[in-house]
């Protein structure tokens, strides 16, 4: 992609993103995460009804009266896009691909926190971290995160979830809103999901959410007669008979057993999600997100 063509695109996305910030994002944005974050005031005598989890111990021993601290709405947050850019973000068979579909959304995000005057900042992944952009506010910023989601190549095409989890555990030190935009087709050879513990582990320290990408032919296997399939990650292929019926019910029932799995993992972990389509709207999905936080 020469740079023209990258500036038009990253203008086209801008415009459609920051259109929707404004009008329908910005205010769910606010009420999701706006007084999440809270930060040490200052501490005071016990009244009647404050939280008794506030109570600050050393104080009210040294003092031989009831003490608690005060905590106040930090006036920014931290937004972490976790961008999946393994080799099956580039499957999509009706209106676009995943990675285009991720694009979108991950812009939408930026510019939601901008409106909101938080710092926003992307991790790249793959099976390793790809490429790190520590948070930052400002348009420029923003504009810059945009250009490395259409034209960021990873080194490698797999993906494990646990090692963006890792990262942003230690990397990110205080309370954050992260976002991780992913398939979230990573499993082991037995189909058990391979991130969960690393999930719970970030999950306790950062406010995490998920925005699942998908294609209706992973669910659903066409009858197309003897085609040959690939996997996007491991480059693997094999011909399969679409056409006997026995195939793709087991097909089907692969891609549900997944489903289960996932959506298991995630309650087990007490993260939201919600799932959006190559060939879907994601503002709905979107809001439905922001409602759930």
């Amino acid at each position: 992609m020469d740079t023209a063509e990258l500036l038009k695109k990253v203008r086209k996305i801008e415009i459609k993103s920051r259109g929707l910030s404004k009008q329908i994002f910005a205010g769910e944005y606010h009420s999701a995460f706006k007084g999440r974050g809270m930060s040490f005031s200052e501490v005071r005598e016990y009244r009647y009804g404050d939280e008794i989890r506030n109570i600050d111990w050393n104080v009210t021993a040294r003092h031989n009266a009831p003490y608690i601290k005060v905590f106040e709405e930090e006036r920014e947050l931290t937004v972490m896009l976790l961008i999946d850019v393994s080799g099956s973000r580039m499957f999509g068979t009706t209106a676009k691909f995943k990675k285009e579909l991720i694009t979108e959304i991950a812009a939408v995000l930026s510019f939601s926190a901008g409106i909101n005057n938080d710092k926003v900042g992307v991790l790249f992944f793959s099976d390793k971290v790809e490429k790190f952009i520590p948070p930052k506010k400002g348009r420029s910023h923003t504009l810059r995160i945009i250009r490395e989601l259409l034209e960021f190549e990873p080194q490698s095409t797999q993906t494990n979830i646990g090692e963006a989890l890792v990262f942003l555990t230690n990397a990110i030190k205080k309370r954050c809103s992260a976002f991780i935009l992913s398939d979230m087709l990573d499993t082991d050879a037995n189909h058990n999901i391979r991130f969960e513990n690393a999930l719970k582990i970030a999950s306790r320290k950062h406010d995490i959410g998920i925005i699942r990408t998908y294609d209706v032919r992973e669910m659903v296997m066409p009858n197309i007669g003897i085609a040959e399939f690939a996997d996007a990650e491991t480059r693997k292929t094999v011909w399969v008979d679409t056409s006997v019926a026995a195939t793709r019910r087991q097909y089907e029932q692969h891609w549900q057993h997944l489903e289960q799995n996932l959506q298991q993992t995630l309650n087990r972990c007490k993260v939201d999600s919600v799932s959006v389509g190559t060939d879907e709207d994601y503002v709905r999905p979107l809001i439905k997100l922001f409602q759930q936080r």
